[in-house]
C-alpha cells in the first residue's frame, strides 16, 4: 500500500511537471506582441524651482533631505508645441554628499500621457528614464528614454523609446 502511494505521488508529480514545462514552452514560442516607437522632442525647461519641504536646514547646504524640485516644461516637435511635462523630484541625498533626487514625470502628449521615473543629479549629464505606463494611446506603454539638458540656455532634448504591449486576446 505504501509503495503504491509513493508510486502514485511520483507519477502525479511527473505529470504536473510535464504540463508546466509544456505550458512554459508554448508561451515562450509565442512571438512578441510589443510594438515600438521612438518619440523625440525639443524641450524648453521651466525655471529652476526648489521647494524647501524640510524645516531642519544645514546653513552650509542649499538643500535638505526631503526638499522637492518641481518643473513644468514645454515639448516641441518640428517647431510646433505638442505637449508638456510635469516633473516632481524628492531630494534623497544632499551636500556634503552628492545631491541625488528620486523623480517621477508625466509627459502630456496628443493621444494620452506617458509616465516615467528617474534618478537625477545636478548638471547636464543625460537622465535615463524608465517608462512606467500611460493613458489613452499609451495605456499599455513601457520602455525607456533619455532627457538631455543642453549646457547653454534652458533647452534640451527628450527621446522616448515607447514599447506598446498588446494584451493577450488581441486588444490594443
Amino acid at each position: 500500500m505504501r509503495r503504491s502511494l509513493l508510486t502514485s505521488a511520483v507519477i502525479t508529480a511527473a505529470v504536473v511537471a510535464g504540463a508546466v514545462s509544456i505550458s512554459a514552452a508554448s508561451q515562450a514560442a509565442v512571438p512578441s506582441t510589443a510594438k515600438s516607437k521612438t518619440l523625440i522632442f525639443h524641450v524648453v525647461f521651466s525655471p529652476f524651482s526648489p521647494v524647501a519641504a524640510n524645516n531642519v536646514r544645514n546653513p552650509h547646504s542649499p538643500f535638505a533631505l526631503g526638499d522637492e524640485l518641481v518643473s513644468h516644461d514645454q515639448l516641441f516637435s518640428r517647431g510646433q508645441h505638442v505637449g508638456d511635462d510635469l516633473f516632481s523630484c524628492v531630494l534623497v541625498s544632499v551636500p556634503p554628499a552628492v545631491t541625488l533626487a528620486n523623480c517621477t514625470a508625466i509627459f502630456r502628449l496628443p493621444g494620452g500621457n506617458i509616465t516615467a521615473q528617474t534618478t537625477a543629479v545636478p548638471g547636464p549629464a543625460p537622465k535615463d528614464l524608465a517608462l512606467t505606463g500611460g493613458t489613452g494611446t499609451y495605456r499599455n506603454a513601457g520602455g525607456d528614454g533619455t532627457l538631455v539638458e543642453f549646457a547653454v540656455g534652458n533647452k534640451g532634448r527628450l527621446t522616448l523609446h515607447v514599447l506598446s504591449f498588446v494584451p493577450r486576446g488581441g486588444g490594443a
